[in-house]
């Protein structure tokens, strides 16, 4: 069963130096049908104007993981990690015991847009934790690259939880397909561009649960760029 999320349905609010949607319940948007995914508790799509961005704030007891689309993210955070998060860079953040950061745009001139994206871990208490990877485009183009893991497999960051996320750069016409093992589901979100899948047209900010399915394909109609989720 494939189940659409419209990006036009996904929670909204613009507050000037951040135009945010939310996939699930996040902030003061709650949607009961729509809380989380099995271990998939937050999709957030950001756009953060030049200069400004989230201050310092803590969180506790989740993996946090970090995609940036365009631009760049400025990142510091309490066990004293300085860096910047940039297109084909996957950042991880376990918060376990307890962990401040601050996210700002890297930029005074260019706005970023990026993918936020919290997963339930495994179990609490955990010490917190910070991890960075770089992948080439190579590995991104029209394939569907491993990014994060529970084990760290084929260099990717390490999620303290049963899931595996990809990404994928799709030239338009091209395609992947995906297998599900069974018992598991997954979640496809459309970073940029146009996708079917299985023959169902999704845009830019359109994502889809797909439950019970052995496998699916994705091809690109226009240059896209997609994130799956495979949950236990």
């Amino acid at each position: 069963m494939i189940t659409l999320r419209p990006s036009d349905s996904r929670g909204h609010f613009d507050f000037g130096w951040l135009d945010t949607h939310h996939t699930f319940s996040f902030g003061d948007y709650f949607e009961p049908e729509h809380e989380q995914f099995r271990a998939l508790r937050v999709l957030n799509e950001d756009r953060v104007q030049p200069g400004k961005g989230f201050g310092t704030h803590g969180h506790r007891d989740m993996e946090i993981l970090t995609w940036v689309l365009s631009g760049a993210l400025e990142h510091r955070d309490s066990l004293g990690t300085h860096g910047v998060i940039r297109p084909g860079e996957a950042q991880v953040m376990s918060a376990g015991t307890g962990i401040r950061h601050s996210e700002l745009n890297a930029s005074a001139t260019e706005p970023v847009h990026f993918l936020q994206i919290w997963i339930l871990p495994n179990r609490q208490g955990l010490p917190p934790r910070y991890d960075q990877v770089a992948f080439q485009e190579a590995d991104l183009r029209n394939h569907l690259r491993l990014i994060a893991s529970s084990d760290g497999a084929d260099g990717s960051v390490r999620l303290f939880q049963d899931v595996k996320v990809f990404a994928a750069r799709l030239d338009a016409g091209c395609g992947v397909e995906v297998a599900i093992p069974a018992g598991r589901a997954g979640f496809l979100q459309v970073a940029a561009g146009s996708v079917t899948l299985q023959e169902r047209p999704l845009n830019a900010g359109d994502g889809a649960r797909i439950e019970g399915e052995p496998s699916f394909q994705v091809e690109a109609g226009t240059p896209a760029e997609i994130l799956f989720f495979d949950l236990a």
